[in-house]
């Protein structure tokens, strides 16, 4: 054994009680521990070091072996290097050349934050490695004294060299060294830098409560996997609204996409049942037109629950519940995925395993189905997709045989991103704002008016972007004669200006993003603290570029114009597939049919495993429509006020009407697809009746 992690988790707590044992995400935070230190790629074996049975308990159902600790290392006054210490003498017939510290109170463990600072040790780069977050703060004394700077010099942030905030989620040893030693810094120490929002370490009540609400953003989505799916009904199958005519008669608003998902899920063997308190025969008629079991009108629902887990011969940590309210809490704390909408009550969603992105009546129960699914075996996936058979290119990496439908969504600010998941639309404002805020803030309206998910700018640093010999040609603009360096300062957006487009977004409730195309550009969007990153086609082969956006961890869009297959597969090397989608685009402006090759959509998607969509250049709608039905999960259209305005990119751009059509279309499109089973639809029974003969 090469690496083993150590993770301490005492009873006791002086802030808060068995601390260890609180859910964040509903998992308890020990568990979230072990699970990260299971996922790392480096760490051979995980040890957990307690004095509480509970802890224990829950210590070994999540994989990890348990060290009983003594009564004198488990006060208040124990270091965590003496429960290390102790583990590794209790482990004294194994030898690990490397140890690693992993504290419970940082929920947010990133596997590959470890991995990367336990090869630090492996290569001889370090003798310990601490995880720390990057921070430009002042910090002072309680006298009133500057303690990392001069209070009367106070150069600016790029100015300034990045100090680093220990987090004490983790530290990296070499076995040895800490025996000697006795404490965890010692010969060459390094920092492995995580992301801020990875650094909350729970000492308090507060601390508790601020990483339950950040969880549903931290955490990724993971694969749920379950042999059955339970359901409340208000709130989860509806938007927790009822219509009530005249006569007293109610009826709500539900989801298709959420009859598909549990088709889905019946046809790969997942159990399926829906729980209500309330009497109504709308659950039952809409339970009915599901084809699943309901039982109404209860008082108790955990109990219910309790019985038809038995009854099934379910194990209640093999299935998941899905909850919007309080009545939902008991159930929710029987299963071993307890889910939660994105509206429902603050305790629900602090008790949820994962929070949906979707709301109750508008997909919650389809989004849970594709989570659910994309855990099943390939088999299982193979048998509901049926897809036709497709030629796989043989050359570079094959990340996911069997692509079509399979490949996990990405998040992206309010939307997951992939197959099964609404077409994510995105107004590419890029520089058609001419440099003016206002008209930014126009086609912001114009996207979020239209439907899109979306809106994405371009970000450059003129004097690195502008070639030397193009810098003083003169060019003829709206703002008089001057150079091409001078227009190109000139329209480009600073902290200012995107801070407001920020804030405006917000308002809007559409996520807003861009292009950077130097590495200084990516620190700026870093400091807006944008959702994803969108790669341009002509930063494919940005070696310099990409290593900048990988090291964010945000999801990356990837633009694959002008570019060859290889390229493609440089730039993936160094992106990785787990937060990235993919656009085919051809970079002809504006795009001839001949050259969409819309046939890519599938070859990339089949090549790299990733989800893939489409970014366009063309005249009309036709292409992208076209490409949405070839499995595009993403499209991507330049927006204008007016293609008439000046500006390079206007003419190929969409106006406010045709961007609407174009959201509609997509729309109409994802419903008429359908799930490709053969059925005789309401509409067709009275022509059935009366025109079809049976004959032997």
């Amino acid at each position: 054994m090469r690496v083993l992690a150590v993770v301490p988790a005492r009873g006791g707590s002086v802030g808060v009680p068995l601390k260890n044992l609180e859910k964040v995400g509903g998992v308890p935070l020990v568990a979230r521990a072990v699970d990260a230190c299971l996922r790392a790629e480096l760490v051979d074996d995980v040890v957990v070091s307690t004095d509480h049975d509970r802890i224990a308990e829950v210590a070994r159902t999540a994989g990890a072996r348990v060290v009983r600790r003594p009564a004198e290392l488990s006060g208040p006054a124990a270091s965590s290097e003496s429960a290390v210490l102790h583990a590794l003498s209790e482990l004294a017939g194994e030898a690990p050349e490397i140890v690693v510290l992993v504290q419970c109170t940082s929920a947010f463990l990133d596997p590959r934050d470890l991995d990367a600072a336990i090869a630090k040790v492996l290569d001889g780069q370090a003798d310990s490695v601490f995880s720390g977050t990057e921070t430009y703060e002042f910090v002072w004394t309680g006298a009133g004294l500057g303690v990392n700077h001069d209070p009367a010099v106070r150069p600016r942030r790029q100015d300034r060299e990045p100090h680093f905030r220990e987090t004490g989620a983790f530290y990296v040893m070499r076995t040895e060294g800490l025996r000697e030693q006795g404490h965890r810094f010692f010969g060459r120490v390094a920092v492995q830098p995580v992301p801020a929002g990875h650094a909350v370490e729970i000492d308090t009540p507060e601390d508790l409560e601020i990483a339950r609400a950040l969880a549903p953003f931290v955490d990724e989505p993971l694969p749920i996997d379950v042999d059955a799916v339970v359901t409340d009904f208000d709130g989860v199958h509806t938007d927790d609204r009822a219509f009530v005519d005249s006569d007293g008669r109610e009826m709500v608003a539900v989801s298709r996409s959420d009859g598909m998902g549990i088709a889905l899920l019946r046809r790969a063997g997942v159990k399926v049942l829906v729980l209500s308190t309330e009497r109504d025969p709308v659950v039952a008629a809409r339970a009915a037109k599901l084809g699943v079991p309901v039982v109404q009108g209860l008082g108790a629902k955990d109990v219910a629950l309790r019985e038809w887990l038995a009854a099934e011969g379910l194990a209640p940590e093999r299935v998941a519940y899905v909850g919007n309210d309080v009545n939902d809490l008991s159930c929710m704390a029987i299963v071993g995925w307890p889910v939660a909408v994105p509206d429902a009550h603050p305790r629900v969603r602090a008790a949820a395993r994962v929070v949906l992105s979707a709301p109750g009546g508008a997909g919650a129960v389809r989004e849970l189905s594709d989570l659910v699914l994309a855990a099943r075996p390939a088999t299982a996936l193979e048998t509901v997709t049926a897809p036709a058979p497709v030629t796989v290119p043989t050359a570079g990496p094959i990340a996911a045989p069997g692509y079509l439908g399979q490949s996990r969504p990405v998040r992206i600010g309010r939307s997951l991103v992939g197959p099964g998941q609404p077409v994510y639309v995105i107004g590419e404002i890029g520089i058609n704002h001419n440099g003016d805020v206002d008209i930014a803030r126009k086609l912001i309206d114009v996207a979020a008016d239209a439907g899109c998910q979306a809106v994405k700018f371009q970000k450059r640093t003129p004097e690195i972007c502008v070639p030397l010999e193009q810098r003083d040609q003169i060019r003829q603009t709206p703002w008089g004669e001057m150079t091409y360096m001078e227009y190109k300062i000139r329209t480009e957006f600073g902290a200012d200006e995107y801070r407001y487009i920020a804030k405006y977004c917000e308002e809007r409730e559409i996520d807003w993003f861009a292009s950077p195309w130097d590495v200084p550009s990516v620190d700026f969007l870093e400091e807006m603290d944008v959702v994803a990153h969108k790669v341009a086609s002509a930063s494919v082969t940005d070696h310099e570029l990409l290593r900048a956006l990988a090291a964010t961890r945000k999801p990356v869009i990837l633009s694959t114009g002008m570019s060859t297959i290889e390229e493609i597969d440089a730039a993936v090397e160094i992106l990785g597939t787990e937060r990235l989608v993919m656009m085919h685009a051809t970079s002809t402006y504006p795009l001839p049919p001949e050259e969409a090759n819309l046939r890519m959509i599938t070859t990339l998607g089949q090549r790299y495993g990733v989800p893939v969509g489409y970014s366009g250049h063309e005249r009309g709608l036709q292409i992208s429509l076209a490409a949405v039905t070839l499995g595009a999960v993403t499209v991507e259209r330049h927006i204008t006020l007016d293609r008439a305005m000046w500006g390079s990119d206007h003419a190929a751009s969409l106006e406010p009407t045709g961007l609407e059509h174009l959201v509609r279309d997509i729309r109409i499109i994802e419903t008429a697809l359908g799930d490709g089973v053969k059925r005789v639809y309401p509409g067709e029974e009275a022509p059935r009746a009366r025109l079809r003969r049976v004959t032997a």
